[in-house]
């Protein structure tokens, strides 16, 4: 197995558990890429496969990720999709260039979506080949990874399976010496919100007992609807960060929310781009981007 610099290792680890800051999602896969370009002004007509739809997606990501306010000062890390964490920044590895370029922990999204509803949640597909994938990410000098299931109600079943699957592979995760995201997100729309919220808190405190000595595990987890709900994860030496995902509210009412929840920081995708486009110059595109940055910042600071 390809081992990374150890030295970047416990530099990394040192910044995801204690610098104020908040981790950039910039992971939008196959079926959420046509929406994030077209909220960037790009749409759809303006590719004719695949390939060029990731080509556009990752000239958008190297712009946010070299524009001069997107650097570990206020970003303390960033979520890369497979396919950006293979190419390069100016000839430079993503996943190199944000840590010795930028100062920002490079993290990897690991699933493979969503499978189709049951006992109401989402549950991830099978991912058969995560350990070549894993391998992959440490050799490239990633630092942990994500993966994403919903949940949609406040069904004790289902709660139960989504954490159970997302603690088995944050083990087989943690066993490449990686640190795993958990990220089982409520939905914020639905009616027992708060409900789904106090099962999974529960379930996820009975499964941190079965994360191994030394290691820990991060959690993404949607802004609750009870203020502090989620302190007591905050507070757990196996826990090294609680992140919080945006869901779909916008960056102000996010932020509002995030400054409600002591020790917890941000890891926003739409909220992070939103008022982005394509058809800005550099000037304003990074005027934009610093604004944003700066108040996610503020939120996870006074958080």
């Amino acid at each position: 197995m390809s081992e990374r610099p150890q030295d970047n290792v416990k530099a990394m680890a040192a910044q995801a558990e204690n610098k104020d800051g908040f981790i950039a999602a910039l992971d939008q896969s196959g079926g959420s890429t046509p929406k994030a370009l077209k909220l960037y002004g790009i749409d759809e007509g303006a590719w004719s496969n695949e390939a060029e739809m990731f080509d556009l997606i990752h000239q958008m990501r190297a712009r946010i990720i070299k524009s001069p306010a997107f650097t570990g000062d206020k970003v303390m890390g960033a979520i890369l999709f497979e396919q950006t964490m293979d190419r390069d920044i100016d000839g430079t590895p993503t996943a190199q260039y944000l840590w010795e370029k930028r100062g920002v922990v490079p993290f990897l999204k690991v699933d493979k979506g969503l499978a189709d509803t049951q006992d109401g949640v989402k549950l991830m597909k099978p991912m058969p080949d995560l350990d070549a994938l894993l391998e992959r990410a440490v050799a490239k000098g990633v630092f942990g990874t994500k993966m994403r299931s919903v949940i949609d109600a406040a069904n004790a079943k289902g709660i139960a399976a989504i954490v159970a699957q997302q603690f088995e592979i944050a083990r087989q995760t943690l066993d490449h010496g990686l640190v795993p995201i958990i990220e089982p997100e409520v939905t914020i729309s639905i009616s027992d919100k708060a409900q789904a919220e106090e099962i999974l808190l529960s379930e996820i405190q009975k499964h941190l007992d079965g994360v191994p000595a030394g290691k820990q595990v991060m959690l993404k987890l949607t802004l609750p609807t009870k203020a502090n709900l989620y302190k007591p994860l905050i507070d757990d030496p196996r826990v090294m960060r609680v992140v919080a995902l945006s869901g779909g509210y916008s960056r102000e009412e996010a932020n509002e929310k995030l400054a409600q929840n002591t020790g917890m920081i941000a890891s926003f995708s739409r909220a992070l781009t939103e008022g982005l486009s394509a058809r800005q110059s550099d000037a304003e595109f990074d005027a934009a981007l610093a604004s944003a940055i700066d108040s996610i910042f503020e939120a996870s600071r006074s958080a």
